[in-house]
């Protein structure tokens, strides 16, 4: 607050008007007008507190370490509505092992039942406890008119990447009953 006021006192456009202060410790105020606003202001001097000093030891001992936030591993195509249907996930990778695409197969998704009321899918969110792994790649299926599927894909560009989405995975199928079932040479399915 010393600052602000220290600013104010400097400000070649401030007038600055002061009421009297205490000298007994109790707060003390200033008013402050600039000249190039209407907005007038108050400067607010409260006394210092004195808490007692902690040692470093004593801050040592309590400490527990770092806190983690544990959060449910989730698929979202409308920011803050989880998708309920588990996806057929299929995933290829180069034979360098450099890059890689995950494909999502959603039938009958729960998103078109609530799309209506909370807006539009604005793209694919994978969310763990580690933060969101999104995509823009994501296709509606109709059939005879009406929304049968969604097709999300997400693509992998570095080894680092894919080390990260399959951390998510290996989150995601832990709670939703997914299974690892390696087909290929280049092919790994995640299904229910």
């Amino acid at each position: 607050m010393a600052t602000l006021h220290s600013l104010a006192l400097a400000s070649p456009v401030s007038h600055h008007s002061q009421q009297p202060r205490s000298s007994s410790g109790i707060a003390s105020w200033a008013v402050h007008q600039s000249a190039q606003s209407s907005f007038n202001g108050r400067s607010l001097h409260l006394p210092r507190l004195h808490l007692p000093r902690l040692r470093l030891a004593t801050l040592r001992r309590n400490s527990r370490g770092p806190v983690t936030m544990m959060v449910k591993p989730k698929i979202q195509f409308i920011q803050g509505t989880d998708e309920q249907t588990i996806p057929d996930v299929r995933l290829t990778k180069s034979r360098d092992g450099t890059n890689g695409m995950a494909i999502f197969r959603f039938d009958q998704p729960s998103v078109f039942d609530s799309s209506g009321e909370v807006g539009d899918i604005t793209g694919f969110y994978m969310i763990d406890e580690e933060g969101v792994l999104q995509s823009v790649d994501v296709n509606a299926k109709f059939v005879n008119g009406k929304p049968a599927g969604i097709e999300a894909k997400y693509i992998m560009r570095t080894p680092r990447d894919w080390d990260r989405f399959m951390r998510f995975m290996e989150r995601y199928s832990n709670e939703n009953g997914l299974q690892f079932i390696k087909n290929e040479a280049t092919y790994i399915l995640f299904s229910s």
